[in-house]
């Protein structure tokens, strides 16, 4: 049995982690197998990679170097943690994950599309996510949110208004050619959010 395959995007501060644990709940309590992965990392190469990404000291690294280093997180991750998982028939939920390569290393930093679509279906084995809800939220906004919380911002956090503009329009752009998407207006509150996202995943675990 197949599993099923969800990822969560958006911009930094859009609310994913908070929807993502609604589902992990609604999924516990249902009794439904499930796990939960984030990108970059979820394994312990992948976190250490994570570490390098995210590192403000790293302000020197190419925009090639990042790419690929996203790559190979995704590729131990795809292998050791997601296929696994799918093939023992559980939900994977999974905190981005290639179509966050293609919003902040595709149209925020400009490296070629056609470049990173090969790059993403060869390190993550052929397999594509089956719902992809992306919680779509106006960079200022996310910002404010940003701030409001105790954590310090990672080195991609840190690169400002316009380039979140850029993420944001680049996810939007890749939604409109991807039926798997879900686009929610992430101004909404949690639970108006969450009960979209729920009957999406009921719709295809409930059956």
């Amino acid at each position: 049995m197949k599993g099923l395959f969800v990822t969560f995007e958006g911009i930094d501060g859009c609310g994913k982690t908070t929807q993502i644990e609604l589902l992990s709940k609604d999924l516990r309590e249902a009794g439904i197998p499930y796990v939960l992965i984030r990108e970059p990392g979820g394994t312990v190469i992948g976190e250490k990679i994570r570490t390098i990404l995210l590192d403000k000291a790293n302000t020197g690294m190419d925009e090639r170097t990042e790419l690929l280093l996203y790559e190979a997180a995704r590729a131990q991750i795809v292998k050791e943690k997601i296929l696994p998982e799918l093939e023992e028939g559980k939900v994977v939920i999974c905190d981005r994950f290639f179509d966050s390569t293609v919003a902040y290393q595709g149209y925020a930093r400009g490296l070629n599309l056609e470049d990173i679509d090969f790059l993403n279906n060869w390190s993550a084995a052929g397999i594509k996510p089956d719902i992809t809800f992306l919680l779509d939220l106006d960079e200022k906004t996310a910002y404010e949110r940003r701030h409001g919380r105790s954590d310090e911002e990672d080195r991609l956090e840190a690169e400002g208004l316009s380039f979140m503009k850029k993420v944001r329009d680049g996810y939007l752009a890749r939604s409109k050619n991807e039926p798997r998407f879900k686009v929610i207006d992430a101004t909404q509150t949690p639970e108006q959010i969450y009960q979209q996202i729920r009957e999406t995943v009921w719709e295809v675990v409930g059956k």
